[in-house]
């Protein structure tokens, strides 16, 4: 039986614990649509949202929920308002994910109590969950994102905000070690850990330069996901299992 793994982690993980034949399992991620997801001026797209030109826009997308992290990320936000107090009045964090309306969000209702004894209301924002379509103009107005889990299978979202042309710092952890390339796409930050997720914020809010290396560099390896080539890879495993070649018709379908 062949298998397919969404990261070299995953294959690691079915070998250990399942006492898969490597031989049998092919490395294949998740794709992501870079005709939907792509690197737009960043000016308009901040318009579109009403955040000021010169603020510091920090990203988070995900479930509300404790695997995610997103506590890790607030207490690295008040860290660098205590350090840099001057930081406040042109920094924003916008958390999109979640019902606002939903009273038994406990960890919502728990991190919202976490930014008021903080005093973090006016940089933390929720926003509630958002559609592909308004997501994509999210990831283009901020100038990175921040993925804090503490554990991820994948990590999908890193994906579309790398294919949007936006750094990336995430825990080292699952597919995020894969995913996100340290110095490269953004950078790793030890799980759990708010005082190194603080000083890699800061790094990244005070360097211009290396903010836009970096996110060249996402649009450039999140092109590697893109659906078509994902596509082609899997058909080829299709092809190999069942000893046929897959029509061309049915390949033009499966990537448009």
């Amino acid at each position: 039986m062949e298998m397919i793994a969404a990261t070299p982690a995953e294959k690691a993980q079915l070998e250990w614990l399942y006492g898969a034949d490597p031989d049998r399992i092919s490395v294949i991620p998740p794709g992501v649509d870079t005709r939907h997801f792509f690197p737009m001026p960043r000016p308009p797209a901040r318009d579109r949202l009403g955040v000021k030109h010169d603020d510091w826009m920090i990203l988070f997308v995900g479930r509300i929920e404790r695997l995610k992290g997103i506590d890790t990320l607030i207490r690295a936000i008040a860290l660098l308002a205590y350090e840099c107090p001057t930081w406040v009045q042109k920094m924003c964090v916008a958390i999109i994910g979640g019902d606002l309306a939903a009273s038994e969000n406990a960890e919502m209702e728990r991190l919202k109590t976490m930014c008021q004894e903080l005093g973090l209301n006016d940089l933390v924002t929720f926003l509630g969950a958002r559609d592909q379509d308004q997501l994509r103009y999210y990831y283009n107005a901020a100038d990175f994102v921040v993925m804090p889990s503490r554990y991820e299978s994948f990590g999908m979202v890193a994906l579309e905000a790398m294919a949007c042309g936006r750094p990336v710092i995430a825990s080292e952890v699952g597919g995020l070690a894969y995913v996100v390339r340290d110095a490269e796409t953004g950078f790793h930050a030890r799980e759990g850990d708010p005082v190194e997720l603080a000083t890699t914020i800061a790094r990244l809010l005070q360097d211009d330069a290396t903010r836009e290396r970096l996110g060249r560099q996402a649009t450039a390896w999140a092109q590697n996901f893109a659906w078509p080539r994902v596509a082609d890879r899997l058909l080829s495993v299709f092809e190999a299992v069942q000893g046929i070649a897959i029509p061309a018709l049915v390949q033009a379908e499966c990537c448009a």
